[in-house]
């Protein structure tokens, strides 16, 4: 079993000055917890990514609040790290009942609360162009055919959808950060670091005088993060290695990294490389597969880079970022055929 899969622990524990890991309790595909992290200070506590909305998220973390001596009303601010519903989704309801601020990067923006999306002006770190409009996960795809999840999957988002209904309260965040803007949390300085790919709002922040770095979903210690080919930008491959070079350019400040899912970690540099280097093996294999197939389908492809229990949207969405990747660099073409998108990687 991966660390990101182990089911959430109950106990708090320090792994900071003044910063304790809570993990709350999620049920996703390759995941099984949330590392939510509370910083203490003189004014009460932040809390960073909260988890997913619902009951269950909220009786955890009232619970984990409590063994660290918390409670609700002592939380003043509620940082999400990314639009992504195991981060942000319980941070609104947080927020509201502690009267605390929400903070986000300056993209932020959700297609489950689009009236609290920014307005272009706040973007500042992001070319507007490529921002989504509205839900990139209904409809059809640009590689052909519709982003359906199965008919199991659909039911559970039914019937979590029915226990929200009147619960959850949609993230506004009250302030935006931008790259390299700082923050006061921990009664420490944070430095924002602006690290799309996974999302295009994704923020890591950096604790530079206790040497921690929250690394949300960006690097994580031993799965890669998904990188969808919807609502993520143009290239957004290019944009999450770039954003690992960036992480990897703040080693020398950083003893240990904090994770959004497992266990903190020491080796940055080490894990980044890691993770860069598997992305270049699935950009190898891919050309490898068009030189065996000729033009092919998304879905094709997708079907030969991953294993049969990972076949889906997710794994058609990955596919095709990689794929845009390649064709956006000069090295792959496409063209349509009836509804279909099909690749040519040149040799």
């Amino acid at each position: 079993m991966k660390q990101e899969q182990e089911p959430a622990g109950t106990e708090v524990t320090e792994v900071g000055p003044n910063v304790l890991r809570m993990q709350l309790p999620i049920d996703m595909p390759g995941l099984g917890h949330v590392n939510a992290y509370a910083l203490l200070d003189s004014a009460g506590a932040a809390v960073v990514d909260p988890g997913l909305p619902g009951p269950s998220t909220w009786k955890a973390l009232v619970a984990r609040l409590k063994q660290a001596g918390l409670k609700v009303a002592d939380v003043h601010t509620v940082v999400v790290t990314h639009s992504h519903p195991d981060h942000f989704g319980t941070a609104g309801r947080l927020a509201k009942e502690a009267d605390a601020a929400l903070v986000t990067h300056s993209a932020f923006r959700t297609w489950w609360a689009p009236a609290h999306s920014c307005d272009d002006g706040d973007l500042h770190d992001v070319d507007p162009v490529d921002m989504p409009t509205g839900n990139p996960f209904n409809g059809e795809t640009p590689w052909g055919g519709e982003y359906k999840f199965s008919r199991g999957r659909r039911w559970k988002f039914r019937l979590m959808r029915s226990r929200l209904l009147g619960m959850f309260v949609p993230p506004a965040p009250t302030r935006r950060l931008r790259h390299r803007e700082t923050i006061k949390l921990a009664d420490r300085e944070f430095i924002a670091t602006h690290t799309p790919g996974h999302t295009l709002d994704h923020l890591c922040l950096l604790d530079g005088e206790a040497g921690l770095l929250f690394s949300g979903d960006h690097v994580l210690p031993t799965i890669t993060p998904h990188i969808s080919g919807l609502g993520t930008g143009r290239d957004p491959l290019k944009a999450f290695v770039a954003s690992l070079d960036r992480v990897a350019e703040l080693a020398d400040d950083v003893r240990l990294v904090l994770p959004a899912h497992g266990h903190p970690f020491t080796d940055l540099v080490g894990r980044v490389e890691s993770i860069k280097h598997h992305h270049a093996e699935r950009l190898d294999k891919l050309r490898s597969l068009s030189i065996a197939l000729g033009p092919a389908t998304v879905e094709t492809l997708s079907h030969e880079l991953f294993r049969q229990a990972r076949w889906g949207p997710m794994a058609e969405s990955e596919t095709y970022a990689h794929l845009e990747h390649l064709r956006l660099a000069g090295q792959a073409v496409s063209h349509r055929e009836a509804d279909k998108l099909l690749y040519t990687i040149h040799p």
